[in-house]
This record gives structure tokens, C-alpha cells and sequence, in this order.
């Protein structure tokens, strides 16, 4: 049986069930602020948009440092709808299942009456069109549409005041729980595929850099005579190859904008050297870009901070870049390409990590003098150029199954919000 639909009269929602309300948020859930003092927790909370609500020590691709002192922390229960204050708009939301302290910034959700199911409201703040709703609630510095539909933001913080007075649909309590059981029985089916398909692609980005590693490190003849380089993180290399320090390869360019007005480009850990623009998510850009560093095509860039993370370039572009990055023009005995793969091997971001300067903030950095210290083995020219396409050939035909991958997360991905919507807003019934 169809329900009876009526014209809910808020644009993101449309049509409602005919027996359904629309109710301000603070009418059907009311905020837990509930200091962490005294000491009560020392169990930290973390919540992303893709993992929800976790052990800090579980949060993927770290993150802020948690404050030392716990007593300016809140306390999240079981149960309790979590969202961070400042991404509510990228989908910061999620149920908790743990009983510990979250940071200041975290809004606590639960029912005033208790048998109203918090799932069904969790799944409310999951959908699109409600964070889009909320546009214009906050102060932010910038927000982004990604091309399948998600707001990506940085620091906008919605009021709870303002939060509280957003109109939202409420089912009966019955048909609350119907909606919650079939949409968790439903999306985890949905996770398992997309988690599988993740484990895939996993596999294939080990590959790719084992294979890659394998290249560079060790050449394309299996059959060559070795030797040993002398250097523990270089090993054996084919005895027809060069071993230079650095310093004898890699040139720094300091060549400074005078106008600002070239193209702005950056250097991303896994794409290389990119436009800024491109970047997921965009620090503030300063005013003026007036001695920012000069890049060339086929110089290698190197963002010198967290040297671990490996973040070397090899440009495909003319432009600029951040004085606090390290621009080089690689001499004619190597190729920057070669170079950016092989300093992003194991053995490399070993040494990195453990040679960086910490400078007293939480970060360390490689400076040039540092990076002109390491050795690295260089093959005859010819043999580099065929490494260089034998690497092109890999990475094309290997991320060709990866974007195909990703395109079936997605599809699951949006089917799944689609889901979530239709079922919330009751344009679709439980049967």
C-alpha cells in the first residue's frame, strides 16, 4: 500500500507521508553537554565521515594531536548521534558506540523521548540534501562540491542554536524502527561490497609500487651482474650503473616570482606535481603569491615538511610553488621522473623519517643540505628511458582497473545515499 503524500513545503525534502510531522531538530533531540570534569573518561573519541564515531588511536591518516588536558573535553554515550561542529556539512555525523571524551568542538544528540529511535534521525543527517540544507548556517573559509555531490568543507562551524531550528521529517515510532532495521540491514550489505572492493583495490596499489620499486632499484634485466652499492639503504645494483650522492644530480632553483600571476601548482603524495587547484582540500591561499618559487617543466618539486610522507614531483608544468617547498633542475646523468619514483621507495622514506629536523612543532622537515647527503644508483641513459616507459605502461594499465573500481564505489556509493533518502523522506515504504 502507496502512502498519501503531502507537500512537506521545505525545498530539499518535497513530498512527505500524508501522517508524517515536520518538526524542528530541538523539538525531538536535545544536546548532551556534559563536561569531562572531573576526570571521568580517558577513552578519546573520534569521528570521521567515513569511519564515524572510533578510538582516536583507530582514526585513519592521523589527524590534530588530542589536547593533554581531558577536563576540556565533553562525553559521548552509547547511542548518542556525534557531529563535529565544523564539517556537520561533509557528513561529520555518526552514532556512537562507545562511552568516552570527544573534543570541544563536537555537538551530542540524543531523543527527549527515549522511544523514538536515534538511528532514524542518524540517517536523516547522512543525506545530501540535508547538508546541503545547511548552507549558509556557518562561517566558513571554504566549501567545495566534489564531482559525486559531496561537500568537502574546512572549519565551518554551525551554531547549535541555528542547528536546533532546522525543520526535519518524523515518522511514527513504529515506522521509525521499520526504516532504521531495512536501511542497516540494507547499507551494510552496501559497505561489504564497497569494503571488498576497496580490499581490491589495495592489492592492485601494492602491486603497482612493488612493482615500480622492483624497476628502479633493481633495473629491467633479471639477468645482469649485481653488486653490492656499499649503502645499507641501496643494497645490491646492477654493475653498470652509477652511484651519486645527490648533490652531483640535483641542482636548487631559487628563482622567485616577481608578479604572483603564474599558475599555482602543488605537489600531491600519490598524483606528484598538480595544480593547486586540484587539490581535495585547499588551505587558505595567501594574498599575494610575489616570491613564490619559479618551476619548470621536468624539475623536481619537494614538499619539504613530514619528509616521510615522500611528496616528491616530477613537473609536467611551468609555474609556481610555495617558498616553503624545495624546487631542483635534475643534470643530464638522470631524469626527474626516475627520481620521483625512487625516492618515494621504502627504503628512502625510512631514511627521510628518520633524518628529518623536528623543528619544535609537532612536524620535521628535509632541508636541501640533508637531501643532498643521499645516495642514489643511476642507470645508463638508454636503460633510463626504458624504465621510465616500462613504469608508464604499468601505472596506465593498473590504474585504468583502479578508476574502474572506483567508478563501481561511487555508483554503490550514491546508491546508497539514494537509499537513505528515499526511505527517510518516505517517498519509499518498508515492506
Amino acid at each position: 500500500m502507496e502512502y498519501e503524500m503531502k507537500d512537506s513545503g521545505i525545498s530539499w525534502l518535497g513530498d512527505i507521508p500524508e501522517q508524517w510531522n515536520i518538526v524542528r531538530i530541538q523539538y525531538v533531540l536535545k544536546e548532551r553537554n556534559e563536561k569531562n570534569l572531573p576526570i571521568k573518561s580517558s577513552n578519546i573519541l573520534s569521528l570521521t565521515a567515513k569511519q564515524g564515531v572510533i578510538p582516536y588511536d583507530e582514526k585513519e591518516g592521523g589527524g590534530n594531536k588530542p589536547k593533554e588536558d581531558l577536563s576540556a573535553y565533553k562525553l559521548a554515550y552509547p547511542n548518542d548521534i556525534v557531529m563535529n561542529s565544523m564539517n556537520i556539512l561533509s557528513g561529520s555525523v555518526g552514532i556512537s558506540k562507545y562511552y568516552g571524551c570527544v573534543s570541544p568542538v563536537y555537538y551530542m544528540l540524543n531523543p527527549i523521548d527515549s522511544e523514538n529511535d536515534v538511528r532514524f534521525f542518524n540517517y536523516i543527517f547522512q543525506t545530501i540534501e540535508f547538508q546541503k540544507s545547511l548552507y549558509g548556517l556557518g562561517n566558513g573559509i571554504l566549501i567545495k562540491e566534489s564531482s559525486n555531490g559531496k561537500l568537502n568543507t574546512i572549519r565551518l562551524r554551525i551554531p547549535m542554536e541555528k542547528f536546533g531550528k532546522q525543520m526535519i521529517p518524523v515518522a511514527s515510532i513504529e515506522e521509525q524502527k521499520e526504516i532504521a532495521d531495512f536501511l542497516d540491514n540494507n547499507c551494510s550489505k552496501i559497505d561489504k561490497l564497497i569494503s571488498d572492493i576497496n580490499k581490491q583495490i589495495d592489492v592492485l596499489e601494492q602491486y603497482k609500487r612493488s612493482t615500480i620499486t622492483e624497476v628502479v632499484t633493481k633495473g629491467l634485466n633479471s639477468n645482469a651482474e649485481m653488486k653490492d652499492s656499499g649503502i645499507e639503504y641501496i643494497g645490491y645494483i646492477p654493475n653498470n650503473w652509477l652511484l651519486k650522492r645527490l648533490k652531483y644530480v640535483l641542482s636548487e632553483r631559487n628563482e622567485r616570482s616577481k608578479s604572483g600571476s603564474e599558475e599555482l601548482l602543488s605537489v600531491s603524495q600519490y598524483k606528484g606535481v598538480i595544480y593547486s587547484s586540484e587539490l581535495k582540500q585547499r588551505t587558505m591561499q595567501a594574498e599575494s603569491l610575489v616570491g613564490y618559487k619559479k618551476v619548470y617543466k621536468n624539475d623536481l618539486v619537494f614538499n619539504k615538511l613530514n619528509p616521510g610522507l615522500a611528496r616528491f614531483g616530477a613537473s609536467e608544468y611551468n609555474g609556481i610553488t610555495s617558498p616553503d617547498f624545495a624546487v631542483y633542475t635534475v643534470r643530464k646523468i638522470c631524469n626527474a621522473r626516475y627520481l620521483q619514483y625512487l625516492l618515494k621507495t621504502d627504503k628512502y622514506v625510512t631514511q627521510f623519517k628518520a633524518i628529518g629536523a623536528g623543528v619544535g612543532d609537532g612536524f620535521s622537515r628535509l632541508y636541501t643540505p640533508q637531501l643532498y647527503e643521499f645516495y642514489v644508483a643511476i642507470p645508463p641513459v638508454n636503460e633510463l628511458n626504458e624504465i621510465i616507459e616500462k613504469i608508464d605502461f604499468i601505472e596506465k594499465k593498473i590504474d585504468n582497473i583502479i578508476d574502474n573500481k572506483n567508478k563501481q564505489i561511487n555508483t554503490l556509493e550514491n546508491y546508497k545515499k539514494s537509499l537513505i533518502f528515499e526511505y527517510v523522506t518516505g517517498k519509499k515504504r518498508v515492506i
